[in-house]
Protein backbone atom coordinates (compact mmCIF):
# COMPACT_ATOMS: atom_id res chain seq x y z
CA UNK A 1 0.00 0.00 0.00
CA UNK A 2 0.92 3.39 -0.60
CA UNK A 3 0.71 5.62 1.94
CA UNK A 4 0.01 9.38 1.19
CA UNK A 5 0.78 11.60 3.57
CA UNK A 6 -1.99 14.11 4.67
CA UNK A 7 -1.03 17.31 6.71
CA UNK A 8 -3.54 19.34 4.87
CA UNK A 9 -1.44 20.51 1.50
CA UNK A 10 -1.12 19.09 -1.78
CA UNK A 11 -2.64 18.17 -4.90
CA UNK A 12 -4.15 14.73 -2.24
CA UNK A 13 -6.83 13.90 -4.72
CA UNK A 14 -4.91 13.96 -7.87
CA UNK A 15 -2.23 12.01 -6.27
CA UNK A 16 -4.60 9.29 -4.97
CA UNK A 17 -6.19 9.03 -8.52
CA UNK A 18 -2.54 8.68 -10.30
CA UNK A 19 -1.46 6.43 -7.58
CA UNK A 20 -5.30 3.81 -8.41
CA UNK A 21 -4.44 4.14 -11.83
CA UNK A 22 -1.30 2.21 -11.23
CA UNK A 23 -3.16 -0.09 -8.54
CA UNK A 24 -1.16 1.67 -5.35
CA UNK A 25 -3.73 1.01 -3.40
CA UNK A 26 -3.23 4.29 -1.79
CA UNK A 27 -4.83 5.73 1.64
CA UNK A 28 -4.18 9.20 3.06
CA UNK A 29 -1.86 8.94 6.26
CA UNK A 30 -3.73 11.04 8.62
CA UNK A 31 -1.14 10.77 11.63
CA UNK A 32 2.23 8.59 12.44
CA UNK A 33 0.39 5.43 13.90
CA UNK A 34 -1.24 4.75 9.95
CA UNK A 35 2.60 4.89 8.54
CA UNK A 36 2.81 0.81 9.31
CA UNK A 37 -0.19 -0.03 7.05
CA UNK A 38 2.20 1.55 4.53
CA UNK A 39 5.20 -0.35 1.94
CA UNK A 40 6.54 3.11 1.10
CA UNK A 41 5.02 6.67 1.91
CA UNK A 42 4.08 9.77 -0.58
CA UNK A 43 4.71 13.37 0.93
CA UNK A 44 2.81 15.96 -1.72
CA UNK A 45 3.23 19.53 -1.94
CA UNK A 46 2.15 22.66 -3.04
CA UNK A 47 2.29 26.52 -2.68
CA UNK A 48 4.70 27.95 0.00
CA UNK A 49 7.49 26.25 1.67
CA UNK A 50 7.17 28.31 4.87
CA UNK A 51 3.72 27.22 5.01
CA UNK A 52 4.11 23.30 3.65
CA UNK A 53 6.53 22.79 6.84
CA UNK A 54 4.46 24.48 9.72
CA UNK A 55 1.35 22.47 8.45
CA UNK A 56 3.93 19.39 8.57
CA UNK A 57 4.90 20.23 12.07
CA UNK A 58 1.31 21.17 13.22
CA UNK A 59 0.09 17.58 11.92
CA UNK A 60 2.25 15.93 14.76
CA UNK A 61 4.03 14.10 11.46
CA UNK A 62 7.29 16.07 11.39
CA UNK A 63 9.31 13.97 13.59
CA UNK A 64 8.11 10.21 12.60
CA UNK A 65 8.29 11.18 8.69
CA UNK A 66 11.92 11.91 9.44
CA UNK A 67 12.68 9.13 11.54
CA UNK A 68 10.56 7.11 8.68
CA UNK A 69 13.37 8.19 6.05
CA UNK A 70 16.43 7.85 7.99
CA UNK A 71 15.51 4.37 8.96
CA UNK A 72 15.53 3.88 4.90
CA UNK A 73 12.22 2.99 4.48
CA UNK A 74 11.01 4.89 0.58
CA UNK A 75 9.71 7.82 0.36
CA UNK A 76 8.61 10.10 -2.71
CA UNK A 77 8.58 13.89 -2.14
CA UNK A 78 6.27 15.84 -4.96
CA UNK A 79 7.00 19.51 -5.60
CA UNK A 80 7.10 21.41 -2.08
CA UNK A 81 7.24 17.92 -0.48
CA UNK A 82 10.52 17.36 -2.31
CA UNK A 83 11.95 20.36 -1.65
CA UNK A 84 11.01 19.78 2.40
CA UNK A 85 13.66 17.33 2.16
CA UNK A 86 16.53 20.14 1.88
CA UNK A 87 17.62 22.02 4.76
CA UNK A 88 16.62 25.62 4.06
CA UNK A 89 14.45 27.58 1.24
CA UNK A 90 15.09 31.22 0.57
CA UNK A 91 11.20 31.20 0.01
CA UNK A 92 11.02 31.23 4.05
CA UNK A 93 13.93 31.53 6.20
CA UNK A 94 12.13 31.46 9.22
CA UNK A 95 11.85 27.77 9.04
CA UNK A 96 13.67 24.76 8.62
CA UNK A 97 13.45 21.77 6.33
CA UNK A 98 13.98 17.97 6.78
CA UNK A 99 17.52 18.72 6.28
CA UNK A 100 17.38 14.45 4.89
CA UNK A 101 19.05 15.93 1.98
CA UNK A 102 22.47 18.58 2.12
CA UNK A 103 21.55 21.90 -0.21
CA UNK A 104 19.23 24.86 -0.33
CA UNK A 105 16.15 25.65 -2.33
CA UNK A 106 16.34 29.09 -4.41
CA UNK A 107 14.73 31.09 -6.80
CA UNK A 108 14.53 31.50 -10.41
CA UNK A 109 16.56 34.38 -11.58
CA UNK A 110 16.50 35.61 -15.19
CA UNK A 111 14.56 38.73 -15.98
CA UNK A 112 13.58 36.69 -19.04
CA UNK A 113 12.23 34.09 -17.82
CA UNK A 114 8.34 33.96 -16.83
CA UNK A 115 8.51 32.89 -12.69
CA UNK A 116 7.01 30.79 -11.91
CA UNK A 117 7.82 27.72 -14.54
CA UNK A 118 4.29 26.71 -15.33
CA UNK A 119 3.57 23.97 -18.36
CA UNK A 120 5.45 20.96 -19.67
CA UNK A 121 9.30 20.94 -19.73
CA UNK A 122 11.54 17.67 -20.47
CA UNK A 123 14.09 15.83 -18.67
CA UNK A 124 17.75 14.94 -18.89
CA UNK A 125 18.43 11.46 -17.31
CA UNK A 126 21.85 11.31 -15.25
CA UNK A 127 21.82 7.77 -13.83
CA UNK A 128 20.23 4.66 -13.84
CA UNK A 129 17.23 4.20 -11.19
CA UNK A 130 14.11 1.54 -10.22
CA UNK A 131 11.82 5.23 -11.11
CA UNK A 132 13.04 5.66 -14.45
CA UNK A 133 12.28 2.07 -16.02
CA UNK A 134 10.56 2.95 -19.54
CA UNK A 135 10.95 6.76 -19.39
CA UNK A 136 13.42 8.51 -21.76
CA UNK A 137 15.79 11.42 -21.94
CA UNK A 138 13.33 14.45 -23.27
CA UNK A 139 10.32 12.73 -21.64
CA UNK A 140 7.77 15.78 -21.04
CA UNK A 141 6.66 16.16 -17.20
CA UNK A 142 4.61 19.56 -15.69
CA UNK A 143 6.16 21.84 -13.31
CA UNK A 144 4.56 24.44 -11.58
CA UNK A 145 7.15 26.36 -9.11
CA UNK A 146 9.32 29.58 -8.94
CA UNK A 147 11.96 27.82 -6.58
CA UNK A 148 14.58 24.35 -6.75
CA UNK A 149 17.29 22.92 -4.72
CA UNK A 150 20.46 22.73 -4.89
CA UNK A 151 22.28 20.03 -3.85
CA UNK A 152 25.67 19.54 -2.28
CA UNK A 153 25.35 15.33 -3.21
CA UNK A 154 25.45 15.57 -6.51
CA UNK A 155 25.44 11.90 -6.84
CA UNK A 156 21.73 11.94 -5.77
CA UNK A 157 21.03 13.94 -9.08
CA UNK A 158 18.46 11.61 -10.85
CA UNK A 159 17.02 13.93 -13.40
CA UNK A 160 17.80 17.32 -14.49
CA UNK A 161 15.77 20.06 -16.08
CA UNK A 162 16.98 23.61 -18.32
CA UNK A 163 14.77 26.65 -16.85
CA UNK A 164 17.17 29.68 -17.58
CA UNK A 165 19.49 26.99 -15.31
CA UNK A 166 19.76 23.25 -15.34
CA UNK A 167 18.65 22.58 -12.44
CA UNK A 168 18.41 18.86 -10.33
CA UNK A 169 14.21 18.10 -11.01
CA UNK A 170 14.29 14.49 -9.59
CA UNK A 171 16.74 12.70 -6.95
CA UNK A 172 17.38 9.38 -6.13
CA UNK A 173 19.02 8.23 -2.93
CA UNK A 174 18.72 4.49 -1.63
CA UNK A 175 15.07 4.56 -1.03
CA UNK A 176 14.60 8.15 -0.68
CA UNK A 177 13.39 10.07 -4.23
CA UNK A 178 12.04 13.59 -4.90
CA UNK A 179 10.63 15.14 -8.21
CA UNK A 180 10.23 18.70 -8.66
CA UNK A 181 7.56 18.17 -11.11
CA UNK A 182 3.69 17.11 -10.74
CA UNK A 183 4.11 13.23 -12.14
CA UNK A 184 0.62 13.01 -11.27
CA UNK A 185 -0.08 15.97 -13.82
CA UNK A 186 1.92 14.59 -15.79
CA UNK A 187 0.26 12.15 -17.82
CA UNK A 188 1.98 9.05 -19.49
CA UNK A 189 5.22 9.83 -18.07
CA UNK A 190 3.94 10.60 -15.09
CA UNK A 191 2.35 7.24 -14.51
CA UNK A 192 5.42 5.31 -15.37
CA UNK A 193 6.91 7.08 -13.32
CA UNK A 194 4.08 6.71 -10.54
CA UNK A 195 4.05 2.37 -11.44
CA UNK A 196 7.61 2.07 -11.43
CA UNK A 197 7.56 3.26 -7.55
CA UNK A 198 4.57 1.32 -7.11
CA UNK A 199 5.86 -1.87 -8.30
CA UNK A 200 9.13 -1.49 -6.28
CA UNK A 201 7.47 -1.78 -3.07
CA UNK A 202 4.44 -2.82 -3.86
Amino acid sequence: MIGIVDYGIGNLRSVEKAFQKVEGNPFFAKSASEFSRAKALVLPGVGNFGDCVRALNASGMWKDLKEWIQSGRPLLGICVGYQMLFESSEEDSSVQGLGILKGKVIKFQGTDLKIPQIGWNQIEILKESPLNQGLSKGDYFYFVHSFYPVLQEKESTLFTTEYGVRFTSAIAQSNLFGVQFHPEKSQKAGLTLLKNYTERYR
